[in-house]
C-alpha cells in the first residue's frame, strides 16, 4: 500500500504505570528495540476501557535507533496537522523537529477530541485541543528520560537537562533518548509538569517547513485513492438520482458480460459493479438497467424549499439571545431598517472524490481511506460486520480535501457492504458526478433582520431571525435542546454593542441531507449580520468603518478593534470605501473559533461583472504554532469563500440535484484569484482556530464593496452579473 502511515498499539490498561509498561512491550514486539510511550492527563483520564471518560493526548514512539515518531491523532487534509501536532510535542521533548516521523493514528477512544467529544477532525479544533495536552505529553516524556539518565549516572535530576534528543549532565556526559527509553518506561508519569514559557520556544511559533510537502510533491504521499492491496478489486456504484431513493430491481445481464466484471452487488442505497479496473467497473455500471424507488425526495425543488424557509420564519422560534425589548425599541425608533438574506445549498467539492477501501474477511475487517472521523468509521464497520473492536482496523490516509464532508461515512458503509458481499478487498471510487449529486450539502438559510436607529443614526435595537436545517440533530442529537442548535447559530449574535437585541432561530427539515461545511453556520450568519451592519451605516449616512468602530467600544472588544484598525490601515481604507483608482472597499468583522478577523475586499464592478482585486485580512488567532500554515489556511479560506460568494450553488428540481460537475458548479480558478495581503497579530492569548473563519467573512466583505461600486445591494449568493442586472 502506497502511503506514509502506520499503526499504533491500542491502550487497554487501567493503571498509568502498567499502561506504560504494556505499551512498551507491545511496541517492542512489533518493532525491534522500539518503545511506545503513552500519556494521559490525570484530570481527564480514568481508564482506556471507558470510552467516554478517557483522553490520551499523545503517543510518542522512541526507538533504540533514536528515531522519534508521533502518531498524529488528527486527520491531515491540507490544513497542516501532520506538521503542527509534531511541533507541539517536539518543543517540549527537546528534539530536532526535522528528524521526527509521523504516523496516522488508528481508531481509538484514546484519541478523542476534547472539544468535540469524538475522534474527530473538524471545527478548527486540532491546535486548540492539542495546545496544552501535546506539549504536556512532550514534557512528561522529557522528564522521564531525564530521570532515567540521572538514575543511570547516580546524580540529581537537577544536574541534567534535555537537549537535541539527548540527556546531558553538568559534567558533559550524554545519553541519547534511545538508550534511555527502556528505563524510562518503568518510571511513573509525572503528575506536575511545567511547560515552557513562550519566550523560550525554539519550534512553536516559527515558520517551519511542512513535513508532508516532499511526499506530496513527489507523489509518494498515500491518499485514499492510492490504496493498493493484494487481490483488490474496484467498485463503481450507481445511486438513485433522487436523494434517499433505493434500487427496486436491476437488469445486470449486459454489465456482467462486459470485460473485467467480477460481480454486480445490490446494496442498501445503490447497485455496484465490481471489476478489475475502475474504467471497467464504471463502463459496466453505465450499462445497468435499474428501476429506482424515488421515495419522498422526488417532490423536492429549490422553489419549494425557499417557500418553506419563509413559512418557518413566520412562526415562533427559539430564542438564542435577548437583551431588552427589541420590538418596542424598533417601533419607537427614528428610522427603521429591514432586510432579508438567503443562501443556497453548497457542495463540498473536494478535489479527491469520495472513496474508501474495505477488506472484509472471515477473521476480521480492515478499512483504508480518507476520513475525518475514524472512530465513527470503526463503529459502522463493527455494526456491519458483527466483528468486535479488536477485529476491526481503520487505516486513515491523507485526505484530498475534507471541508466537513468526510465526517460522514456513507461511502465507507458502501465499501464495507460491497467487500462483504464479494469476499474480497474492494476499493470503491465515486465519480465527480456521484460526488456532486450525492453530497451532504451545506444547508440553505434565510435571515430576516430589522433595526431601529436613533436621531444620530446609531442603532438602538436589532432583531435577527434565522432558519436553516440542523446537521447536528442528525449526527449528534444530544447537542440540540429546546429548539436551539449551537452549530446553526454561530456568529448569529453580532459583536456590536446594541442596547436592545433579539436573536432567534427556527430549525426546519428541508428534506435534503445536510452536513458540516467549512465554517458551518458562521458563513451563513456572518453574511447576514455583516451585510446588514453596512445597510444600517448607509441608512444612517455614516462611513461603514466609523460606524463599526463606534459600536465596538469597551475592554471586551479590544481584539475586535485591533484587527479592524489593522485591516483598515494596511488596506489603505478611504472614508466611504471609495479608492482613487475607481475600486471600492467592503468590510467584514467576525469572531469565530476563538479567532478575531477583519477583512477588507477591494472590488471593481464593470458592466455588472464583479472583479475582486485584493483581500486584506487582519487576524488575531492567539498564539500560533506555525505562522506559514496560518497564512496558507487564510489564503485557502479566501479561495473557498470567494467560490461560494461569486460562483457556486446547488439547486433541486424533481428531487434531483441540477449540478453535476465543475462546468455547472464552478469554483474559483487561478486567474480569478485576488492578491491576499495577510497581517497576523502577535498575541499571548490561547490559540484560536484558523481553518474556517475567513471563509465566513469573505462573502460579506465582497457584497459590501459591490454595493459601494454599483449602488445595488446583493442579499443572496452567489453574487453574479445576472443578480446585479435584476437588483
Amino acid at each position: 500500500m502506497k502511503n506514509d502511515k502506520g499503526n499504533a498499539v491500542n491502550a487497554v490498561n487501567n493503571n498509568r504505570r502498567q499502561f506504560l509498561k504494556t505499551s512498551a512491550a507491545a511496541a517492542a514486539s512489533t518493532s525491534a528495540g522500539a518503545l511506545m510511550i503513552g500519556f494521559h492527563l490525570p484530570a481527564i483520564a480514568k481508564t482506556v476501557r471507558s470510552v467516554k471518560t478517557t483522553q490520551a493526548n499523545a503517543w510518542v514512539k522512541i526507538g533504540s535507533d533514536n528515531a522519534i515518531t508521533l502518531i498524529c491523532h488528527r486527520s491531515e487534509m491540507g490544513q497542516g496537522t501532520y506538521t503542527s501536532m509534531p511541533m507541539l510535542v517536539a518543543e517540549e521533548l527537546e528534539v530536532d523537529f526535522s528528524k521526527i516521523k509521523v504516523e496516522m493514528a488508528p481508531a481509538n477512544a484514546a484519541y478523542v477530541n476534547s472539544l468535540l467529544g469524538g475522534q474527530l477532525t473538524g471545527g478548527s479544533t486540532s491546535v486548540r485541543d492539542a495546545w496544552t495536552s501535546l506539549r504536556k505529553a512532550g514534557a512528561q516524556a522529557r522528564m522521564m528520560l531525564v530521570s532515567a539518565a540521572a538514575a543511570e549516572w547516580k546524580i540529581a535530576e537537577n544536574d541534567c537537562h534535555a537537549e537535541n534528543g539527548q540527556v546531558v549532565s553538568k559534567s558533559g556526559k550524554k545519553l541519547f533518548y534511545g538508550q534511555l527509553v527502556e528505563k524510562a518506561a518503568v518510571l511513573p508519569v509525572p503528575k506536575e509538569v511545567k511547560l515552557k514559557d513562550a519566550k523560550a520556544f525554539k519550534i512553536v511559533g516559527k515558520p517551519i517547513k511542512r513535513l508532508d510537502t516532499l511526499a506530496k510533491v513527489t507523489g509518494r504521499a498515500g491518499f485514499g485513492i492510492d490504496v493498493e492491496l493484494p487481490g483488490m478489486l474496484i467498485a463503481s456504484l450507481a445511486q438513485c438520482p433522487v436523494l434517499g431513493g433505493k434500487p427496486l430491481s436491476v437488469d445486470d445481464a449486459k454489465a456482467r458480460a462486459m470485460p473485467g466484471v467480477r460481480a454486480v452487488v445490490k446494496i442498501d442505497d445503490g447497485v455496484a459493479v465490481v471489476a478489475d479496473s475502475f474504467w471497467q467497473a464504471k463502463t459496466a455500471r453505465d450499462a445497468l438497467n435499474i428501476t429506482w424507488e424515488s421515495g419522498a425526495g422526488a417532490a423536492l425543488s429549490s422553489v419549494g424549499i425557499s417557500t418553506s424557509l419563509k413559512e418557518a420564519l413566520a412562526k415562533p422560534a427559539a430564542v438564542v439571545k435577548k437583551i431588552g425589548d427589541a420590538d418596542m425599541a424598533i417601533a419607537g425608533a427614528a428610522k427603521k431598517v429591514e432586510a432579508s438574506y438567503e443562501l443556497p445549498f453548497l457542495a463540498h467539492a473536494t478535489m479527491e472524490p469520495m472513496n474508501f477501501t474495505a477488506d472484509v474477511r472471515k477473521d476480521g475487517c480492515d478499512i483504508y481511506g480518507p476520513t475525518q472521523f475514524p472512530q465513527l468509521a470503526e463503529g459502522v464497520a463493527m455494526q456491519l460486520t458483527g466483528f468486535p473492536k479488536e477485529k476491526v482496523n481503520v487505516h486513515t490516509t491523507f485526505l484530498g480535501g475534507g471541508f466537513g464532508r468526510r465526517i460522514d461515512v456513507d461511502f465507507i458503509v458502501q465499501a464495507i457492504q460491497i467487500s462483504k458481499a464479494v469476499g474480497k478487498p474492494v476499493k470503491l471510487i465515486w465519480t465527480r458526478e456521484d460526488d456532486m449529486t450525492h453530497d451532504f450539502y451545506r444547508p440553505v438559510s434565510l435571515h430576516t433582520l430589522s433595526a431601529g436607529l436613533d436621531e444620530r443614526g446609531m442603532p438602538v435595537a436589532l432583531k435577527f431571525r434565522l432558519t436553516s436545517q440542523s446537521v447536528t440533530a442528525r449526527l449528534f442529537p444530544a447537542f440540540v435542546k429546546d429548539g436551539l442548535e449551537p452549530f446553526m447559530t454561530e456568529a448569529a449574535v453580532t459583536p456590536y454593542q446594541i442596547g436592545n437585541m433579539t436573536v432567534e432561530n427556527a430549525i426546519i427539515d428541508s428534506g435534503v441531507r445536510v452536513g458540516y461545511w467549512r465554517s458551518v453556520s458562521h458563513a451563513l450568519n456572518a453574511f447576514a449580520n455583516e451585510s446588514f451592519v453596512d445597510e444600517m451605516a448607509h441608512a444612517a449616512g455614516k462611513d461603514p468603518l466609523a460606524f463599526r468602530t463606534a459600536l465596538i467600544t469597551g475592554k471586551d472588544n479590544e481584539r475586535f478593534r485591533n484587527v479592524l484598525k489593522l485591516a483598515a490601515d494596511k488596506a489603505g481604507y478611504k472614508p466611504g470605501g471609495k479608492l482613487a483608482n475607481g475600486r471600492t472597499q467592503g468590510i467584514a468583522l467576525m469572531e469565530g473559533y476563538g479567532t478575531y478577523v477583519a477583512q477588507i475586499a477591494e472590488v471593481s464592478v464593470i458592466n455588472n461583472a464583479i472583479k475582486v482585486h485584493k483581500m486584506t485580512v487582519a487576524v488575531d488567532c492567539g498564539m500560533m504554532v506555525n505562522p506559514d500554515i496560518v497564512k496558507a489556511q487564510i489564503e485557502s479560506s479566501v479561495v473557498y469563500g470567494l467560490s461560494a460568494a461569486l460562483l457556486s450553488k446547488i439547486t433541486f428540481k424533481d428531487g434531483r440535484v441540477e449540478q453535476s460537475n465543475f462546468h455547472d458548479y464552478p469554483v474559483l480558478r487561478m486567474n480569478e484569484m485576488p492578491k491576499v495581503d495577510i497581517h497576523l497579530v502577535a498575541s499571548t492569548e490561547p490559540p484560536g482556530g484558523i481553518g474556517e473563519p475567513i471563509t465566513a467573512t469573505t462573502g460579506p466583505s465582497v457584497a459590501n464593496a459591490v454595493f459601494i461600486a454599483s449602488g445595488k445591494r446583493l442579499r443572496a449568493m452567489p453574487m453574479t452579473s445576472t443578480a446585479l442586472n435584476s437588483a
